[in-house]
Order: structure tokens, then C-alpha cells, then sequence
């Protein structure tokens, strides 16, 4: 019996090795959570922006000025740069408290596998902006969602659900689309601080 269970023991040992070898588990939850923080930050000063209106109309011809451009852009890359610095922080502290090496192969392969959903998207969203602003929030919800998923099989199995969530959200929003900053806010902020809230008591409470 005693052998039995130290061939289980050794099995789950190896199975744990093997994982950490070829998945980068030291996400955090909280950076999923400070992510979702910040996002629903940049959604209030957009709400603020736009007259304070979750429900702005949409409209093809809609205002598409320099100052509109500008204004949307930095309130999205403010919230990016933030929610990256913070993640690259509670990532690397996790990292840190696990063992694991912070940049190897398998945070590259992670990183490569994300990249090219997120950049596609981003490039396509800039040009969007100008010309169809209404569609900018549910392709940011898909590609994101798309990028998730990419990445997904390079760490933890819980953010494969996240990118479905997100992809779900985008094209419900495509029904929607004068409500495009509300489905923002729940993507890129509600479900992230629901997700990061759950991966911060499934993984490191």
C-alpha cells in the first residue's frame, strides 16, 4: 500500500515538473484584478467624455476629430501601461515566491503566442477608430479574447476561459453597438477582477 502511494506521490511529482517546464504558472491574480481596476477607471473617464452616456448612439458619421482620436488613444494606452506594469510586478513576485524563472522559453513562447492576436488587433482597432469608432470596443473584446486563447496552451488551463468570455462579450456587443464603452468596462473590467479574484484563491491564498 505504502508503495502504491509513493508511486502516486513520485507520478505527481514528475506530472508537476513537466508542467513547470513547459506552462508559465506564476500569473497572478492580482494583476488581473488591478487590470480590471484600471480599465473601469479608463471607462469612467471615457463615460465622462462622452457626456456622461453608457448608451452613446452610434453613428457612422460621428465626430471623428483630432481631439476625439487623441483623447481615446491615450485613455486606452494610459490603462494598458498601467495594467502592464502592474502585471509585470505581481507576475514577478510570484515568479519569485515559486521558483520559477521570470523570462525562459516558456514565458517567450507565451509572450510570441499572445503578441501577434494583440498587435493584428490593435492595428486594426487605430484604423477603426477613424473610421468606424462604434465597432472599436467588441473587435478589442475579440481580439483580446482571440490572444487569450492563443496563449492559453503556455500557462494556466483558467485563461482559456477568460479569452472565451472575452470573444462571447465582443460579439454580443456587435447587437449592440451604440453600447460599446459599457461592454468595455465589463470585458476589460469586470471580468478581469472576477478572474483574477478567482486565480488569487485558487493559486495563491
Amino acid at each position: 500500500m505504502e508503495d502504491t502511494q509513493q508511486h502516486l506521490n513520485d507520478l505527481k511529482e514528475i506530472r508537476s515538473m513537466m508542467e513547470r517546464s513547459s506552462r508559465f504558472i506564476s500569473l497572478s491574480g492580482l494583476s488581473g484584478i488591478f487590470a480590471g481596476i484600471f480599465a473601469l477607471a479608463g471607462a469612467a473617464a471615457a463615460w465622462w467624455y462622452l457626456e456622461m452616456r453608457w448608451d452613446f448612439p452610434y453613428d457612422p458619421n460621428m465626430d471623428r476629430s483630432l481631439e476625439f482620436l487623441l483623447f481615446f488613444i491615450a485613455d486606452a494606452s494610459t490603462v494598458l501601461i498601467l495594467a502592464i506594469s502592474f502585471a509585470i510586478f505581481f507576475t514577478t513576485r510570484q515568479a519569485r515566491k515559486k521558483g520559477q524563472k521570470i523570462f525562459d522559453k516558456t514565458t517567450l513562447r507565451l509572450l510570441s503566442n499572445i503578441a501577434l492576436p494583440l498587435a493584428t488587433g490593435g492595428f486594426y482597432c487605430l484604423a477603426l477608430l477613424y473610421y468606424a469608432p462604434g465597432l472599436v470596443a467588441p473587435s478589442m473584446l475579440i481580439f483580446y479574447g482571440l490572444a487569450l486563447l492563443n496563449g492559453s496552451k503556455y500557462t494556466l488551463n483558467d485563461i482559456r476561459y477568460l479569452g472565451v468570455s472575452e470573444i462571447i462579450l465582443g460579439l454580443i456587443n456587435l447587437l449592440y453597438l451604440g453600447y460599446g464603452l459599457l461592454f468595455w468596462a465589463l470585458g476589460f473590467g469586470i471580468l478581469h477582477i472576477l478572474y483574477g479574484t478567482i486565480m488569487y484563491f485558487k493559486y495563491e491564498k
